[in-house]
């Protein structure tokens, strides 16, 4: 289960790439791809919140099972 908790960070880091691809893509004029790159950068930086959210929901559920059959 410790590796969901470190998979969150790899959506960072796959948004940090992305966004470096899309500003050298829109800094290049002849390339016009840096929408995909962008996209993809803003979904992955969506992605990592949501799995943080979820993750403290789950978390908080695992606590209060735990102290009910305590």
């Amino acid at each position: 289960m410790n590796y969901l908790n470190i998979t969150k960070y790899v959506y960072l880091v796959v948004a940090g790439f992305m966004f470096y691809d899309a500003f050298t893509k829109w800094n290049d004029s002849t390339s016009d791809g840096f929408w995909l790159s962008f996209i993809l950068a803003v979904s992955a930086v969506f992605l990592y919140f949501f799995r943080s959210r979820f993750a403290k929901k789950f978390a908080e559920r695992d606590r209060q099972e735990k102290s009910k059959q305590s």
